[in-house]
């Protein structure tokens, strides 16, 4: 009897595994892909958090603070200069192929690579030439380390584009291997090796060792993705739409582009008027509480293009159930990971370094915003996906102003807790100034609990 009551749970366990992770209804399979992902931001945040322990002991707080900033101005920009066709890429694949307009579909798969490394290359010429031009009011240390970012952008933007491409077909590790595991071990291969080697490790070896893997990276994703779309789209006839594209896509570069400047724009701040060892502090905080946003990441780009779907299919009761499904499954398991990161939060930054520790009660304002944010889930792709991006757009701009403006009040006085409480207070206001559109635009409540008719 007792082995039998024993085995019973066990098997009811088992039932809900199978059936959250191993049926073929689309809840299982989102729970699947998103699994994947999260599972791939997790070892890749562990590599990265292995990596800024490293290249903080090995570098010093002060070259540590250069890097930090140099690389945060690589990926805000990285970030903005696909023109948003990484996410819209989620909208436009799966429209194309509902409508089976494949010569559009393949131009898209090409051009919208090539475009945005064109762009992405004639841009970071400009950086330099401003760099170049404001070297005398730079901090001379900081330069070098400017030029060799405005070397890696092209190579990080079009990594992007191929990543929303991949998504968009469900790869998700052809699209999320190579920058998050592939890029993060030979930075850290790069960084040992020159460090073994008697090379002095400051800012320019260590942005020199990012840039390379960066490009490397970027090459082998995309030998591989055009493999993959060989296979997967028939030859033929190409057909561009250039116009239309941007149509869609820089209403999204927008909310993208706000949400960006919110989240690195504490640190760039800081930047102005602390230490580049507090900078190096705060951004040790910041990446121990990034097992929390990747939750939302990892949701947001599995369920992107199945918005798309169900909203083109006409289907309003599977989309409002599939929003509610996201939505529950970014939440709880965000707020148990933010409960689990507070607890083990004093070790984890020693990690860094005894002085890292200083910055744990920071975490404890930084939690807040992630937390909150989390309550409505990944409802910014909800609205893009589904043509409200400008709305959203707005949300995103109103919460980067207010960050700016409390960051500039409070970081000068405060320093790290300043620019904490300044981005967690811009996240709540940008939380639900989201759930208010959704609720007037599309007549769905979407926070993780409370009554959910409209």
């Amino acid at each position: 009897m007792d082995a039998q009551s024993a085995a019973t749970p066990l098997a009811g366990l088992k039932a809900r595994l199978r059936a959250m992770f191993g049926s073929s209804n689309e809840n299982s399979l989102t729970n699947r892909l998103a699994g994947t992902i999260f599972l791939i931001r997790v070892v890749s945040a562990a590599m990265a958090y292995f990596a800024q322990i490293l290249l903080a002991r090995w570098m010093g707080g002060s070259d540590y603070g250069i890097y930090v900033y140099v690389w945060t101005w690589v990926l805000l920009l990285g970030s903005m200069l696909d023109f948003g066709f990484a996410t819209s890429a989620q909208k436009i694949i799966p429209e194309y192929r509902a409508v089976g307009d494949l010569a559009l579909l393949r131009g898209f798969l090409s051009g919208s690579r090539w475009a945005t490394l064109a762009a992405s290359s004639a841009v970071s010429l400009l950086l330099a030439g401003l760099v170049w031009t404001l070297s005398s009011s730079i901090d001379a240390a900081t330069v070098l380390p400017l030029y060799i970012g405005c070397l890696t952008l092209p190579a990080f933007v079009v990594a992007n584009t191929q990543d929303g491409i991949a998504r968009s077909h469900d790869w998700m590790r052809l699209g999320l291997m190579p920058q998050f595991i592939i890029r993060q071990a030979m930075i850290i291969g790069f960084t040992a090796g020159a460090f073994a080697l008697g090379f002095h490790l400051g800012a320019v070896v260590a942005m020199i060792a990012s840039c390379a893997a960066v490009w490397i990276a970027m090459t082998g994703q995309m030998i591989a993705l055009n493999r993959r779309l060989d296979g997967h789209v028939e030859a033929g006839p190409k057909a561009y739409d250039f116009r239309g594209w941007l149509a869609v896509s820089l209403p999204i570069l927008l909310v993208e582009g706000f949400y960006l400047l919110l989240s690195y724009s504490d640190i760039l701040v800081l930047q102005q008027f602390r230490s580049a060892e507090e900078v190096g502090i705060y951004y040790a905080v910041v990446k121990t509480l990034a097992l929390v946003s990747f939750i939302h990441y990892a949701m947001s780009a599995t369920t992107a293009h199945r918005f798309t779907e169900y909203h083109a299919s006409g289907d309003k009761a599977r989309l409002a159930a599939y929003v509610a499904y996201a939505i529950k499954w970014t939440f709880w398991p965000s707020l148990a990971a933010t409960v689990a990161l507070l607890a083990l939060g004093k070790p984890l930054l020693w990690l860094f370094g005894p002085q890292f520790v200083g910055g744990y009660d920071i975490m404890f304002i930084a939690a807040i915003g992630l937390v909150v944010r989390a309550a409505i889930g990944p409802v910014e792709r909800l609205l893009n996906m589904l043509g409200h991006q400008r709305i959203c757009a707005l949300a995103y701009a109103l919460a980067f102003a207010m960050n700016i403006a409390l960051c500039l009040v409070l970081v000068p006085r405060y320093g790290g807790h300043g620019a904490a409480a300044s981005t967690s207070a811009a996240l709540v206001f940008e939380t639900v100034l989201l759930f208010w559109i959704v609720r007037r635009r599309l007549g769905l409540h979407v926070l993780a609990f409370g009554k959910k008719d409209a």
